[in-house]
């Protein structure tokens, strides 16, 4: 089972880019007109970093994107902060769910059946996750850490022993992965996912 779903590589102008551009693989797949800029640009939320006092204070990746998309040095944002723009975009025709914490299995099932994808949180190229760097949150002085390697793909369809994507990072095309290793990616980063249900 494979959905067919325009490709964007990010690599060229988007390194820290994964959310925008995997939203808009799903937005191109639905029929709207949007670039990765006009995404960027005008729905997703960003904030920057800061030093006080020596001390780095940075966004909270669950509220807004933790930087620029543009910027390599840059890190990324979660499911909340996708959901929200791709509410002011698609949120007329879809309802846009936060499916943080389903089964993966679930998930597929439920929505590549419906020829719809899913907005996945998983790691760059499979890599281990990395604990670190860690910021400080400017509105509670809390201490943040990110997970390093990070990414953000589009579930378009599965087989028996792999999940298939459509993978942004540096032109990889549609790629096949491991279940096994994705399910354990998808535990470490948080359980993400965004899907799109066509409302009545």
């Amino acid at each position: 089972m494979k959905i067919d779903v325009p490709y964007i590589n990010q690599s060229e102008k988007y390194p820290t880019g994964c959310e925008s551009v995997t939203s808009v693989m799903l937005l191109h797949y639905l029929g709207y007109d949007i670039s990765v800029d006009e995404f960027i640009e005008k729905y997703l939320v960003k904030k920057e970093f800061e030093i006080r006092d020596g001390v780095l204070y940075g966004p909270n990746p669950w509220e807004c994107f933790a930087g620029s998309p543009y910027d390599p040095d840059s890190f990324g944002c979660y499911a909340p902060v996708i959901c929200r723009a791709l509410e002011q975009i698609a949120g007329d025709r879809y309802e846009v769910l936060d499916e943080t914490g389903k089964d993966l299995d679930d998930l597929a099932d439920a929505y590549l059946k419906q020829d719809m994808p899913v907005i996945l949180w998983n790691s760059i190229n499979m890599r281990e996750p990395v604990i670190g760097p860690e910021w400080k949150l400017p509105d509670t002085g809390e201490t943040f850490t990110w997970i390093s390697n990070e990414h953000c793909m589009l579930l378009v369809g599965e087989d028996s022993e792999h999940y298939i994507f459509n993978d942004p990072y540096e032109n990889r095309g549609v790629i096949a992965c491991p279940k096994e290793i994705i399910r354990d990616r998808y535990e470490t980063y948080h359980r993400q996912a965004v899907g799109l249900k066509k409302r009545p």
